[in-house]
């Protein structure tokens, strides 16, 4: 298991380098004077200079995206002071160190993603294994509906729905807005809750059908047979061998998804008007904010191929053949 995770430690270094080469010179190569637009308009050729000197636009492309790579790592200086690693420079918009953004907006983007992804996982994992026992029941019949209508529906239409029932008609609860968790874990969740339930339902209906199908696959294999041959109770059998066999497909699933379950986690954020990276993301390239952009890029990135390396975790414990490919 060390090694295998050693191996995807690797693999991520090595894609994070690639990832952040590609982004800087993509932005750099922009015809465009950033000193310029972070003088403004009355700007003087002094100032313009200073700025450009400030922001180390002065300096080769060479020697930017050198300081710009090892400034992750071991921190920059800069005017406004040292920026600790990792730093990813200095916002062209506010002077803000990037990094303090980010950490300042993540929490909720993580709120979102992470809630969105329990609530999912529970109910269209539960949902569909329930049909999956009731097969050809009405129960099944019921869930398996439920889940192909549900699975038309996107956050932008099901955003206003869910406000205009729950928070404008009935009054039962307030607008979204997020709350840190460690002052109030209630709070924290009743501010989110409708984002969660939103997105929850976006993706519940697809993990219902394929939770269901796969459980019935695992159903029809050889040694779930053999052990209901043996007189084993079909509860034992569903729950002790066909029910770990179906979550292999669904966990590689859910490590393609997670590109997904973060831009859905952007559209809720403007569904609901929520501060997070989506909207830091956004506001920054309206504003022209490159280097802004280039870290929640690069964070995102990072966060996504940090959740692969669970998902493959998670895999490798359950199927033991994936630690030696």
């Amino acid at each position: 298991m060390l090694q295998f995770l050693i191996r995807r430690l690797i693999g991520a270094v090595v894609i994070m380098f690639l990832i952040g080469a590609f982004t800087f010179f993509l932005f750099y190569t922009i015809p465009q004077d950033f000193a310029a637009l972070s003088c403004g308009k009355n700007c003087s050729p002094e100032n313009l200079a200073v700025i450009r000197e400030n922001l180390g636009l002065d300096k080769p492309i060479t020697t930017q995206f050198w300081e710009f790579m090892t400034g992750i790592v071991t921190g920059r200086d800069f005017p406004q002071g040292h920026c600790s690693a990792p730093c990813l420079g200095v916002s062209f918009d506010s002077g803000n160190f990037v990094w303090d953004s980010i950490v300042d907006r993540f929490p909720l983007t993580l709120s979102l993603t992470v809630g969105g992804l329990v609530i999912f996982l529970v109910v269209g994992l539960g949902s569909g294994m329930l049909a999956a026992w009731k097969r050809g029941t009405v129960v099944d019949k019921i869930v398996s509906g439920a889940s192909i209508v549900l699975s038309s529906f996107q956050i932008y239409l099901l955003g206003p729905i869910a406000l205009g029932i729950f928070v404008y008609s009935s009054g039962l609860l307030d607008n979204p807005k997020y709350y840190p968790f460690t002052e109030n874990p209630a709070t924290w969740a009743l501010g989110l809750l409708i984002p969660w339930a939103v997105m929850a339902t976006i993706f519940t209906a697809q993990y219902t059908r394929m939770s269901r199908s796969t459980m019935i696959e695992q159903l029809q294999e050889e040694h779930v047979r053999t052990a209901r041959a043996k007189g084993m109770s079909r509860s034992y059998v569903f729950f002790r061998y066909a029910w770990r066999g179906s979550l292999i497909p669904i966990v590689t699933i859910i490590g393609m998804d997670l590109s997904a379950l973060l831009a859905g986690a952007v559209v809720t954020e403007f569904t609901f008007d929520l501060p997070g990276l989506g909207r830091l993301a956004v506001d920054s390239s309206i504003n022209k904010d490159l280097p802004l952009t280039m870290g929640v890029m690069l964070f995102g990135a990072f966060f996504i191929l940090l959740l692969n390396i669970v998902v493959d975790l998670a895999y490798a414990y359950i199927d033991p053949r994936v630690r030696l490919s």
